[in-house]
């Protein structure tokens, strides 16, 4: 029996439909225009499903019918559901990139809340950027709310082998540049690596998120790993369904779950699972729009503790997200480093995290590690400070060759992508397997919105000789897919004249993860004079969204928010007057 916190007279659609005046009169008729009886919506929580599908959404196309899963849910336990329509950022198709995009769809969410007679929210999201989106809007406005991932889709296959999508890309596409894939073998594979609806199923960015909002408690239990084309994710949808009903009565609000210590066990399991770099971005925005000061500083002493044992690619050799799920899924990994956590946070189940995982088992070894026979030793990531990134950047030690992780090597400069493309394909260029590849102009503002560019390919030259690693460094993102010695989000980015603006052909670059440094070894008089010289490159945008954007984005360390919506800049905003 479901504990209600409330009255049907103080649900917040009722001031919509239940007064006796004219407004409420309008509402109630066309709600009946559109077919819906008094008694649909009459003492009931009217529930949004907001939901991110569209013919250019490759990972949502189940979502067109996933959706009456939930409403059939939201009927059974006595809501109304209304489905909202909401922008849908396909990673593969949008460009220049969706992380331009991720604050767009956080205020579309948001505002569609806001604006409309609703009590609670199911969202649903998978594709890299709108976990975070919708959990930011949604976190802004409080209302209660549960998070119904896309589930990844099924492993790839080519010739018998398994591919995982993004990872084999990558990897295959080396061998092509090498000459040892041919035109028919690289299309068999494209018609092989994606075959089903769904998500990435190596641990991408999108795998990474919907488990992180499991970790935070947004999620049912064991949700973010379910497949798309499972049963099983039919069946959890339904149940979002229903339960978001009860978390209304409840008054269960995302405030209410998304704690700091919340925000703690998502960063632990983020670190065991060998996680995507995209989730500090991410992660540090939803903390601040929870009221949460969560920084880089929180991911490496996460990392200094907490072992990767998802030995999924591209951090793990072999398995992917289908294996991940049967092996025990989120909850297995969870039970197995329950030791880092806080068992005692509050989930949208009603239930604490302990009790979710209660009992959770790992059926499959090999696929989810113990904490003493980890597939690395720390965690996933790795912040990394120096003169060349006074504010950080980040690499993923658990998915690059292991001689890197202490190095120093000439830098070969690039200031822009187009360069850099044309550059690597040179056979004469002038570049060595020791040396620093560099992106520049390509962070938050100077991308524009910092796409997936960080992991720069290697020249052809080299990959022709058998180099498959090289330290790459940049101020842009890169896939979670990706894997190698890349070192992005350098902050401050160089657009705005951090110190990568000052790096030439030939500097020494000096990495050392162990130490969790990387500099520039060039004399701080010499930099000052570079300094001196730098010109900003050309506006990004002159007017539209990419104008805003470019004036209220922040910095990749503070979550690449929009300093207007994080929490605190003003005054929350008032319910909007029905009048």
């Amino acid at each position: 029996m479901t504990k209600k916190n409330k009255t049907p007279d103080q649900l917040r659609s009722a001031r919509w439909f239940a007064p006796d005046d004219l407004r409420a009169f309008g509402h109630r008729s066309r709600a009946m225009q559109m077919g819906y009886a008094p008694e649909e919506w009459r003492d009931r929580p009217v529930i949004a499903i907001i939901n991110t599908w569209s013919d250019a959404q490759p990972c949502h196309m189940h979502f067109k019918s996933r959706v009456d899963d939930v409403k059939r849910g939201v009927l059974m336990a006595g809501g109304f559901p209304l489905e909202l329509p909401a922008l849908s950022l396909s990673e593969s198709l949008l460009k220049p990139t969706t992380m331009l995009y991720r604050n767009m769809l956080a205020m579309d969410a948001e505002e569609l809340l806001r604006g409309h007679p609703v009590d609670g929210v199911v969202l649903m999201g998978g594709c890299d950027k709108t976990t975070p989106g919708l959990l930011l809007g949604a976190t802004s406005m409080n209302l209660p709310a549960i998070y119904l991932p896309a589930g990844p889709m099924l492993r790839g296959n080519w010739k018998g082998r398994t591919l995982g999508s993004g990872s084999d890309a990558w990897k295959y596409w080396d061998e092509r540049r090498a000459g040892k894939i041919s035109d028919k073998d690289w299309v068999d594979m494209e018609a092989g690596i994606a075959r089903s609806y769904g998500t990435c199923m190596t641990m991408g960015t999108a795998s990474t998120m919907t488990a992180i909002a499991e970790a935070i408690g947004m999620t049912l239990p064991g949700a973010s790993s379910i497949p798309a084309a499972d049963a099983n994710h039919i069946r959890m949808s339904s149940e979002a369904g229903r339960r978001i009903v009860e978390m209304v009565w409840e008054d269960l609000t995302p405030q209410k779950i998304q704690s700091r210590r919340a925000f703690e066990n998502a960063i632990t399991v983020a670190m065991a699972m060998g996680c995507s770099t995209n989730a500090i971005i991410h992660l540090i925005a939803q903390g601040r729009r929870a009221g949460q000061d969560i920084s880089l500083d929180d991911f490496e002493t996460a990392s200094r503790k907490v072992p990767v044992i998802a030995n999924v690619r591209p951090s793990g050799d072999h398995y992917l997200m289908e294996d991940f799920f049967y092996a025990g899924g989120l909850p297995g990994l969870m039970n197995r480093i329950k030791q880092h956590l806080h068992l005692d946070c509050v989930t949208v189940s009603g239930k604490t995290l302990g009790e979710n995982i209660a009992g959770a088992e790992v059926h499959i070894d090999d696929v989810i590690r113990t904490v003493d026979n980890p597939i690395y030793k720390e965690g996933a990531l790795a912040v990394l400070k120096g003169n060349l990134a006074p504010d950080g950047c980040v690499i993923k030690p658990s998915a690059c060759d292991p001689r890197f992780l202490k190095h120093t090597g000439p830098a070969l400069v690039f200031d822009d992508y187009p360069s850099m493309k044309k550059a690597v394909d040179d056979p004469d260029l002038d570049v060595t397997a020791d040396h620093v590849l560099i992106l520049r102009n390509a962070g938050p503002q100077g991308g524009p919105g910092m796409p997936e560019w960080g992991m720069l390919p290697i020249p052809t030259k080299l990959v022709k000789q058998g180099v498959r690693d090289m330290v790459r460094l940049s101020d842009a993102r890169m896939s979670g897919t990706s894997y190698g010695a890349c070192i992005l989000h350098v902050s401050p980015e160089s657009y705005i004249g951090g110190p990568l603006a000052l790096v030439r052909n030939g500097d020494r670059i000096t990495l050392d993860v162990a130490a969790r440094t990387i500099n520039l070894d060039v004399p701080e008089a010499e930099l000052a004079r570079r300094r001196a010289e730098w010109k900003q490159p050309e506006k990004r945008f002159e007017r539209g969204y990419g104008w805003m954007f470019s004036k209220h984005i922040k910095q990749a360390n503070e979550g690449c928010d929009f300093d207007f919506l994080e929490t605190g800049f003003g005054k929350p905003v008032g319910e909007p007057s029905i009048y």
